[in-house]
């Protein structure tokens, strides 16, 4: 049984693997300030009725998680073989980007998913803290990308500045002209978000030619997805399934 962790920003996901399968997934929110031990009692729980764990793969975008990752996996699951996503271990990723060691751990993931799932080239747009277009070239090269800031923290944002308007649920307004404010935000953010995503996507086919799959992930991406005109797959455990193929690659 094969433990995959995925630490963002926002969220951590976990997803425990049999063979292939994905058994079960569970999500919780990411805190920098949370200890090994009280991350153990989480894992333990969520766990308690599943078959023992045997191996884990684990990739962090935040460092204050990732180094009590280390020691809880140290001080717990000493006898359980890990992978952790970070420079020296084998992806078969070329990372074709002026500074290869600044790229997130969490997007090579994602090439490797999307690549052994659709070949290449293709794009995949990751719906988290930040709304993330990686391009896959044919042969499974990370070629670069856009990074643009997330849904949820650009209406945050956009609450704290303006005094007259207010954090809202993100769910399709009646139209798209609102007819009161939480509408009228709710219509700026979804259809605002998805037309970013799909001209981003129009400019990357430019320069790169035609793709087989524009992939959607994150937590995020049920919302946009039905709104998007370029999107063509919806693959919401990417990251768990890049990092079931990476411990493959890498274990003993």
């Amino acid at each position: 049984m094969l433990l995959a962790i995925d630490v963002g920003n926002t969220n951590t996901v976990l997803g425990l693997f049999d063979g292939d399968i994905l058994l079960n997934s569970w999500r919780t929110k990411t805190d920098a300030r949370t200890t090994a031990d009280e991350m153990v009692l989480t894992f333990r729980g969520l766990l308690a009725d599943q078959k023992p764990v045997t191996g884990i793969a684990l990739c962090s975008t935040v460092p204050a998680v990732l180094r009590e990752m280390r020691m809880m996996l140290g001080r717990y699951f000493d006898d359980v073989p890990t992978v952790i996503v970070e420079p020296g271990i084998k992806t078969g990723v070329p990372v074709l980007t002026d500074n290869p060691k600044e790229v997130g751990a969490d997007r090579i993931v994602n090439t490797i998913a999307a690549h052994h799932l659709f070949g290449g080239p293709c794009i995949v747009v990751d719906f988290g803290t930040s709304t993330n277009l990686d391009v896959v070239s044919a042969k499974g090269e990370f070629l670069g990308g856009a990074l643009a800031p997330g849904i949820e923290i650009s209406l945050d944002a956009l609450a704290q500045r303006a005094a007259q308007l207010r954090k809202v649920e993100l769910v399709r307004p009646r139209s798209v002209i609102g007819k009161n404010t939480v509408e009228a935000l709710q219509s700026g953010a979804l259809y605002g978000f998805a037309g970013q995503v799909d001209g981003l996507v129009d400019r990357i086919i430019e320069e790169l030619g035609d793709v087989t799959a524009v992939v959607a992930t994150g937590g995020l991406a049920p919302i946009v997805v039905p709104e998007s005109l370029t999107i063509t797959h919806h693959e919401p455990d990417l990251t768990l399934l890049g990092l079931r193929l990476l411990y493959e690659k890498n274990a003993d």
